[in-house]
């Protein structure tokens, strides 16, 4: 698939066929978030691949998703079979730039390991699409000790989970009815207001 199909393609899905996803199908998926950019090289960001129905529900149960069923929706969580929880080692980054040729990260006014994890994020989504296949994301700040539940070594922090599967979806519904805002609201030419010129 050409890429910039793939951008165009690509949806929140949170309704999944049963249908098993191919594991080689999952591993190009988690070897392209894999190649994601990496402050200072420090490559902090890891993957926890769920399949397993326990493993699914128990996730699903941290997300509260009886209560998203109670309120009309479809079950998401424990619907789809791959879920990859995205990790981040918050430690190697901070190791890695104590090193002589960095200075640290006292500075920084954006914590760069959460920018690669979102690098990750969007390779996935967009790998899951190049595979036709459907993709998903539901951040931590939803599911009450993700890390708890995969098992996760104190040391990691994670940015939420991510699910993979054939979509069951066969309209666009909620959000994305939105639709996009036109470009030439998002997009500025060499000033935020190139009415106002440059003197």
């Amino acid at each position: 698939m050409e890429f910039y199909e793939a951008v165009r393609q690509r949806r929140m899905i949170r309704s999944y066929r049963a249908d098993p996803v191919d594991s080689a199908a999952i591993d190009r998926i988690l070897d392209s978030a894999r190649r994601g950019p990496s402050a200072g090289y420090s490559q902090g960001i890891e993957f926890v691949v769920v399949t397993s129905i326990a493993g699914r529900r128990a996730i699903a149960s941290a997300a509260g998703e009886d209560s998203y069923s109670e309120r009309g929706f479809t079950p998401w969580l424990s619907g789809a079979p791959v879920h990859v929880v995205i990790a981040v080692d918050i430690e190697r980054y901070r190791e890695r730039y104590a090193e002589a040729d960095k200075s640290g990260i006292d500075h920084w006014s954006v914590p760069y390991w959460w920018v690669d994890a979102g690098a990750a994020l969007m390779l996935m989504l967009l790998a899951a699409v190049d595979e036709g296949l459907a993709a998903g994301f539901l951040g931590s700040h939803a599911i009450n000790e993700l890390a708890e539940t995969v098992g996760l070594p104190d040391r990691f922090e994670t940015l939420g989970v991510v699910t993979i599967g054939h979509s069951e979806a066969a309209e666009v519904v909620g959000s994305a009815e939105r639709g996009r805002r036109d470009r030439s609201d998002v997009v500025h030419t060499e000033l935020w207001d190139e009415a106002a010129g440059i003197d």
